[in-house]
């Protein structure tokens, strides 16, 4: 199985990292295309083709990934849709706001076909293999929606999911990667206050961040009941949890979220 990824800047260049750590793809069968060739040079020595040309980059592939700005995607789809076979291929588009509808317009070439799509929102995490993706499979068929999905859970966990709820997918783990860096850059940056060094901060909330999701994972458990097992009575885990409360810690999250979905 071959694949084309057509755009890589931030998204679309983390997107072929994680495939090329991953064992969905050989290498020799991930083609990047750009026309920046600067923007194809961090792939030229791992064995992918790059190409300045998307026309020639969604001829080559059994899926081709459009991973580009929302406001380009227009243009791009137009630019290759001749050579897109729309009976052979799968047709993934990664871009925030962009409706299936929109596509279809943009897609239509009159004689009833559609190619089989997928609107998918990860984050930039796929490059270490660690994405939350969402997938909205779009005229697609169960084996077509099983490939993908089997895609993107190699490089982390892909829920499928409805187009309504991209929107507030994308608030939630892909704006949500930078929540979480927000964090983990103040509880740093508290741990140097309490006397740590920065680095020796830094790697401290690191490793208790990864404890708690890894925790979470493993039991399942609702958050509040791990909470629970470490906070005594009258000890220092409730002062601090009550102190954040205090600061608005719990509804500064959610109104971050809900500000993310608005236009």
């Amino acid at each position: 199985m071959k694949i084309s990824v057509i755009g890589a800047g931030a998204m679309g260049g983390a997107m072929v990292h994680g495939m090329l750590k991953g064992s969905t793809f050989a290498n020799a069968d991930i083609t990047v295309a750009d026309p920046s060739a600067k923007a194809l040079e961090q792939f030229e020595a791992t064995g992918v083709t790059v190409t300045t040309n998307n026309a020639l980059a969604a001829k080559a592939s059994d899926i081709v990934a459009v991973v580009v700005k929302p406001w380009l995607v227009e243009s791009v789809l137009k630019g290759i849709m001749q050579s897109l076979d729309y009976n052979r291929q799968l047709l993934i588009v990664v871009a925030a706001g962009v409706s299936s509808v929109q596509i279809k317009e943009w897609l239509d070439k009159g004689d009833g076909t559609m190619i089989p799509l997928f609107l998918v929102i990860p984050n930039t995490a796929i490059a270490v293999m660690s994405s939350m993706t969402f997938v909205v499979p779009v005229g697609a068929s169960e084996e077509q929606t099983a490939t993908v999905k089997a895609m993107f859970d190699e490089m982390g966990s892909a829920l499928i999911t409805e187009e309504r709820l991209l929107a507030a997918g994308t608030t939630l783990a892909s704006c949500g990667i930078a929540y979480a860096m927000r964090y983990v850059r103040a509880a740093s940056e508290g741990g140097v206050e309490i006397g740590f060094k920065a680095d020796d901060a830094k790697a401290i909330v690191l490793q208790t961040v990864k404890g708690a999701v890894e925790l979470l994972q493993a039991n399942g458990n609702h958050p509040e009941a791990e909470i629970d097992k470490v906070t005594t009575p009258g000890g220092v885990t409730i002062k601090g949890l009550n102190e954040m409360e205090h600061a608005g810690f719990t509804s500064a999250v959610i109104r971050g979220l809900k500000a993310g979905m608005k236009s």
